[in-house]
C-alpha cells in the first residue's frame, strides 16, 4: 500500500514548484494504478492546512476547492481512507524517541510512519526525514 507524505501531494499541485510536473505525474499515476493508495486523516487535513495557507502559497486554494481536491482522491477506488491502529500513539511516540527527536516538525511525519508501519505500508515521499524512524519503509518518486 502506498502512503504519501503531504509535501508530494503539495508539489503535485502547487504549479511553480519545481518538484510539479514530476510529483503531479507521480501522483496521478499512483492514483491510477493498482497498489492501493491509504491516506491517513493527518495527511488528508494537512494537505488542506498547508494548501490554503497564505503564508505558504502565493496562490492558496480555497478550503473548499481543497475539500474537492481530498473528495477527489477518495473517489477513487483505489484509495481510501487509513485509520490509525488504536496503539497509534504510543507507537509515533516511540518513533520520536527512538530518533532522538526534539518534536516539532517531526511529530507529523512520525504519525505517518507509524501508520505506514502498522498497516504494512509504504511511505512515498521527498522528505529524507523519513529515515530516521526504524521499520519504516520509503521510497522516493522525485529521485526516480
Amino acid at each position: 500500500m502506498i502512503v504519501p507524505d503531504i509535501s508530494l501531494l503539495l508539489y503535485a499541485y502547487d504549479s511553480s514548484s519545481p518538484f510539479h510536473a514530476k510529483a503531479a505525474s507521480w501522483w496521478s499515476s499512483a492514483l491510477s494504478g493498482a497498489e492501493p493508495v491509504g491516506l491517513p486523516h493527518v495527511v488528508l487535513f494537512g494537505f488542506v492546512r498547508i494548501a490554503t495557507s497564505g503564508r505558504v502559497f502565493r496562490n492558496p486554494l480555497s478550503v473548499t476547492a481543497a475539500f474537492e481536491t481530498v473528495n477527489l482522491w477518495l473517489g477513487r477506488n483505489i484509495a481510501s481512507v487509513l485509520e490509525p491502529a488504536p496503539n497509534h500513539v504510543k507507537r509515533t511516540a516511540e518513533l520520536l524517541m527512538a530518533a532522538n527527536s526534539s518534536g516539532g516538525n517531526l511529530v507529523t511525519d512520525a504519525q505517518i510512519a507509524a501508520i505506514a508501519v502498522t498497516s504494512g505500508a509504504t511511505v512515498f515521499t521527498s522528505d529524507r526525514d523519513f529515515l530516521r524512524f526504524s521499520g519504516v519503509r520509503c521510497e522516493f518518486p522525485l529521485d526516480a
